[in-house]
């Protein structure tokens, strides 16, 4: 092993994989076809010299501290970028404000972001009205709900008790999402919802950055929150909290974080989102092709100038090893993914549309969108579908898919208006 190699938890295994693209996109049309040299930092010159050459080669991609992070930082710090003519720059951010901030001013070129809060952007929501663009999923699942010590030692473990505590009355409890229109403020209503709760009036919700939710929790701000991992495992090691739901008990398989920009980017620089897709979904399906390749990647994001996080706390619920703090463990058949053929990134316009449908639900917006316009317009799957397609992968065949969630409610997009209005609990 040489000495780069020692010091890069993912440089072997990246330059197998890469061999074996290969030598499996000379029958499936994937990168060979492209034209691509031999194995290591490869370059399509097709791709970074011809026509489709991207129109700005360095970018600057923004991330906040989360195990869903992963495939904006393999694909900066692998080779993955330089396959396609780019080089990435992972820009760590503070805040999910901040991220919306950086991407309308045009600082971040794109960004790890929150599902919703494009869709917030989109529609004026949380902040100021922009055209927004969903290049891609970056993961599925892969979120919790957390509940405090407090509540443990006051016989609260469940949601039903939970329920049944709320409804004695008293101080309203504290619960903590990571942005008003989120992902994580959605599948926290949502559960609260399914309960009986109305997050809007039985409780009091607060915006908490995700690294900052554990030192808040042990300090006695909130009774509960929903982020991202690795902060709820982080929880459960610190004895402060344990996993009342995680969210792909909420909505199996649900959409989470997306590689998402300005539409103006998109419109000014298609040859570099298009190969700005093709590089990330390469370095999702690396990823994912091996438990070597995961815990490697676990490896790399814990350290300081990503995660930030102990290897073990982000590799176990990586793998889908979980345990609960309460005693229990399970391995999760609906564990964080990052490709799956190329299903987890599909930019299905159904996904978007179901974040609306919430916004509406709890009084974000007042009318009913044209949902499937507004879908539409954001999530770029013409774009995504020439990506895989020159990845050898092939996109689902529709735009909508359809899925049951812990109330029982089945989504497939058909009535969004009529969905949005068929909850009991509601703003």
């Amino acid at each position: 092993m040489s000495e780069r190699d020692s010091k890069d938890p993912l440089n072997n295994s990246r330059r197998n994989f890469l061999k074996q693209s290969i030598a499996i996109a000379g029958t499936v049309g994937g990168v060979a076809a492209l034209g691509l040299s031999a194995p290591g930092f490869l370059r399509s010159a097709a791709w970074a010299a011809g026509s489709d050459a991207p129109e700005k080669a360095a970018l600057k991609i923004g991330f906040i501290p989360l195990t869903d992070c992963a495939p904006v930082v393999v694909a900066a710090t692998q080779g993955f970028a330089s396959k396609y003519g780019l080089t990435i720059t992972p820009s760590k951010e503070a805040s999910w404000a901040g991220v919306r901030d950086k991407l309308n001013t045009g600082e971040l070129d794109a960004s790890h972001v929150l599902y919703g809060m494009m869709y917030g952007s989109q529609l004026g929501v949380a902040g100021p009205q922009k055209d927004m663009a969903v290049l891609m999923g970056l993961n599925q699942n892969g979120q919790a709900i957390t509940l405090s010590k407090q509540l443990r030692e006051a016989g609260v473990t469940t949601g039903e008790q939970l329920a049944a505590h709320i409804k004695k009355g008293g101080t309203p409890l504290t619960f903590a999402q990571t942005f008003p229109t989120g992902t994580h403020a959605m599948w926290l209503y949502y559960w609260l919802a399914s309960l009986g709760i109305n997050p809007m009036s039985d409780v009091k919700t607060i915006t908490v950055p995700p690294p900052q939710m554990v030192a808040n929790m042990r300090v006695g701000n909130m009774d509960g929150f929903c982020v991202g991992e690795p902060w709820g495992a982080r929880a459960i090691l610190d004895k402060i909290g344990f996993t009342a739901v995680t969210t792909q008990q909420i909505w199996a398989d649900h959409p989470e974080k997306v590689l998402g920009c300005s539409r103006k980017f998109v419109e000014q620089n298609p040859n570099t989102a298009r190969a700005l897709v093709m590089a990330i979904l390469d370095a999702s399906r690396f990823i994912e092709a091996s438990e070597e390749n995961k815990k490697a990647t676990a490896k790399l994001i814990s350290g300081k100038a990503y995660v930030n996080a102990p290897t073990e706390v982000i590799e176990q619920r990586f793998l889908g090893h979980y345990e609960d703090g309460l005693g229990n463990s399970w391995q999760d058949p609906h564990a964080m993914a990052f490709c799956k053929g190329c299903n987890v990134n599909f930019p299905y316009h159904s996904d978007g549309m179901w974040f609306m449908t919430q916004f509406k639900r709890w009084g974000l917006i007042k009318a009913d969108p044209d949902y499937a316009a507004v879908a539409a317009q954001v999530n770029q799957t013409r774009l995504f579908a020439e990506a895989a397609g020159a990845l050898g992968m092939t996109v689902p065949g529709s735009a909508m898919r359809t899925s049951t969630l812990i109330d029982g409610k089945v989504w497939d997009g058909s009535n969004p208006a009529a969905y949005a209005q068929s909850f009991a609990v509601k703003a």
